[in-house]
């Protein structure tokens, strides 16, 4: 914790050479980028409305493989589930756009070699958050087959809209976010809060927190279901090690005075 402590007061030496913005600059800036990406959200919602049974259809597959119907006990849980996949999906419509917005509130802190990872930072944020979400979708029904069929076959299932959009929405949008791991590094890394050699030296703690992880979003009890989860976020936490190793801003200076 001291070491990482150091290392955030040396970012901000580091970068206290940057143009500098006043605290209400910083707020206005702020607001004007959160509008827009609200904006961009209801743009992107009012988009996947116009599709939601198709949506619907999309959430509801893994149950018709396994020949479950979805139940309903209030009169606007239908709606709901139009609503809440709608939003979902136009979120993910809208995702090149709010990224945008949040590139532009962070990039005043960001010197001008740096700002040029825009466009890969966003492709590579959404295709991460995509293959993610794709993998919870593939595995949910297995997932639901264990839990229903195997622990659940002395019972007759009923599943509700309510209860299975939320275990859906967990599993998919859980993986998601959990497969922005090296998107998170990369951050850490630009702004000289950790570097390679960082993360190889406290990996243990980083295999201990993926697995807390793990044990939270994996919506099944026993260690193999975990360890499915968990062993895609170990991957992807390896592969932050190099993206760190590349992108430390210590190493690149060190290359260019070499150049020079």
């Amino acid at each position: 914790m001291a070491d990482l402590v150091d290392r955030a007061r040396a970012a901000v030496t580091d970068r206290a050479e940057l143009p500098g913005m006043s605290l209400m600059e910083h707020l206005a800036e702020l607001r004007t980028r959160i509008i827009h990406a609200v904006v961009y959200l209801l743009i992107g919602f009012a988009v996947a409305y116009a599709f939601h049974e198709k949506l619907y259809g999309i959430v509801q597959a893994p149950l018709d493989q396994l020949g479950i119907p979805l139940n309903f006990t209030h009169p606007t849980d239908g709606l709901n589930l139009y609503l809440k996949t709608s939003l979902v999906a136009g979120a993910i419509l809208a995702s090149p756009f709010i990224l945008y917005q949040v590139w532009l509130f962070i990039s005043p802190g960001m010197y001008a070699n740096e700002k040029k990872y825009v466009w890969p930072f966003m492709s590579a944020t959404i295709l991460l958050f995509l293959t993610g979400a794709y993998f919870g979708y593939r595995i949910l029904p297995g997932i639901i087959k264990v839990l229903v069929m195997d622990f659940g076959k002395q019972f007759h299932p009923i599943l509700t809209i309510e209860d299975y959009t939320g275990f859906f929405m967990a599993v998919i949008l859980g993986l998601g976010i959990c497969f922005e791991l090296p998107i998170l590094i990369f951050f850490l890394s630009i702004l000289g809060l950790v570097d390679a050699k960082f993360l190889i030296k406290h990996i243990r703690y980083a295999i201990l927190v993926i697995f807390i992880i793990a044990a939270i979003i994996c919506p099944m009890p026993d260690p193999v279901s975990m360890c499915l989860f968990a062993s895609p976020m170990l991957v992807l936490y390896m592969f932050g090690v190099g993206v760190a190793w590349f992108f430390n801003p210590k190493r690149r200076k060190e290359k260019e005075a070499k150049a020079a």
